[in-house]
C-alpha cells in the first residue's frame, strides 16, 4: 500500500507541475521515480522513455502506465494514470466553470466566433486527409459508404458520435485489408 501512495504522489506532482505537456513532465517524472522514490535506475528510465517515444499518444500517460504497472501491477497502472490525468481534469473543470460565468460577455463571444471557423477548417482538412488514406486502405466505394453512413447516423438518426466511432472501429477490424493495386 505504501508503494501505491508513492506512485500516486509521484505522478500527481508531475501532472500538476508539468505545464506544457510531455517535454516538461519528463524531467519531473524522472526526478520522482528515479531520484526520490527509487522505483527504477537512470538506465531503466531511459529505456522507458525510448519505448514511450516510439508509441503514439501522450508520452506522460504511456510512461505512467508502464512505470505504474511495473512497480505496482494493474492497480499501480490505474493509480499512476489516474494521478497523471487528475490535475488536468480538475483544472479543466475549474477553467470551464469560470469561462461559463463569462460566456455572456462580448469579448468571450468574439473569441468563440473567431475560433469556430478555424476549428471547422482544421476538421475539414483532417477529414479530407482521412478520406485520401481510406482510398488506399478501403477503396473509394467502401470509404464513401462509411462516410455517408456516419453522416446519416449523426445528423439524421442523431446517434452519439461515440457510437459512430465505435462502429467504425468494429468495421475496420472486420473488413479485410485491401491489397496493393486492387480497388
Amino acid at each position: 500500500m505504501a508503494r501505491q501512495k508513492e506512485i500516486f504522489i509521484a505522478f500527481f506532482r508531475s501532472g500538476i507541475l508539468g505545464f506544457g505537456g510531455g517535454p516538461s513532465s519528463i524531467p519531473l517524472v524522472k526526478k520522482e521515480v528515479v531520484d526520490i522514490y527509487k522505483m527504477m535506475t537512470d538506465e531503466e528510465f531511459a529505456d522507458v522513455l525510448a519505448i514511450g517515444n516510439t508509441l503514439p499518444g501522450p508520452i506522460i500517460t504511456k510512461m505512467a502506465g508502464y512505470i505504474g504497472y511495473r512497480v505496482g501491477g494493474w492497480i499501480g497502472l490505474i493509480n499512476a494514470l489516474f494521478a497523471t490525468i487528475l490535475p488536468t481534469v480538475i483544472l479543466m473543470i475549474l477553467f470551464l466553470t469560470t469561462l461559463n460565468q463569462f460566456k455572456g460577455f462580448d469579448f468571450v463571444k468574439g473569441m468563440t466566433n473567431g475560433v469556430v471557423p478555424v476549428v471547422a477548417v482544421m476538421l475539414g482538412v483532417l477529414t479530407w486527409d482521412f478520406l485520401k488514406k481510406s482510398k488506399n486502405a478501403l477503396g473509394w466505394k467502401i470509404g464513401s459508404i462509411l462516410l455517408f453512413a456516419s453522416i446519416i447516423g449523426i445528423l439524421i438518426l442523431q446517434l452519439h458520435p461515440g457510437i459512430i466511432i465505435g462502429s467504425l472501429l468494429a468495421v475496420a477490424l472486420l473488413l479485410p485489408v485491401k491489397k496493393e493495386g486492387n480497388e
